[in-house]
């Protein structure tokens, strides 16, 4: 893997939860916050769980040996204990923590050496399991994790009867020139 896959990869997850808070700004509170049968119940707290999962995995990811100064930031930001806390009241205030987050995300991706990819990360879970995996396997999931839960989110503003538009990663991938031969 490189740390140019990566970079990509956070590009792609700003590019989207840039198109859903979008699409959210835009329906009901009634609609934002129903219950409609998704992990996290409503579109609000799957897109709520997404910025816990984050917070969690970059205050992890600051903890690495490397020391990487993108993530200094994040020891402000509160611990949180459970896969569904409300990190915030508002979709507003929900919003700007996905602005921060997600750049965030795309300075730390761009720090990444090669040389960290291969080292390991031992973390901790919410549950108090510690682990110790290499990093660039971590981020695979921590970028797959975010894909599978914004696929949710897309598909209960289909049910709204809303088109989110294109998401596939393929989209922000440049196309190679013909080469002479």
């Amino acid at each position: 893997m490189s740390t140019a896959l990566f970079s990509q990869l956070a590009r792609y997850n700003q590019w989207m939860n840039r198109k859903l808070y979008d699409a959210a700004a835009v329906i009901s509170e009634e609609q934002l916050r129903a219950d409609r049968g998704a992990f996290f119940g409503s579109i609000f707290g799957t897109l709520n769980h997404l910025a816990v999962a984050d917070t969690l995995w970059l205050k992890r990811f600051a903890l690495h040996p490397a020391s990487f100064a993108s993530l200094v930031a994040m020891q402000s930001h509160p611990q949180p204990t459970a896969l569904d806390q409300v990190m915030c009241a508002t979709l507003s205030e929900l919003t700007q923590l996905r602005a921060t987050l997600d750049d965030v995300i795309t300075a730390f991706c761009a720090e990444l050496r090669s040389a960290h990819l291969s080292s390991p990360l031992e973390y901790k879970s919410t549950k108090g399991v510690v682990s110790r995996k290499r990093l660039d396997e971590v981020l695979l999931h921590f970028f797959n994790h975010q894909t599978h839960h914004r696929g949710q989110v897309t598909t209960l503003f289909s049910q709204l009867g809303m088109d989110v538009g294109a998401t596939d990663l393929l989209l922000l991938m440049p196309n190679i020139p013909d080469s002479a031969t």
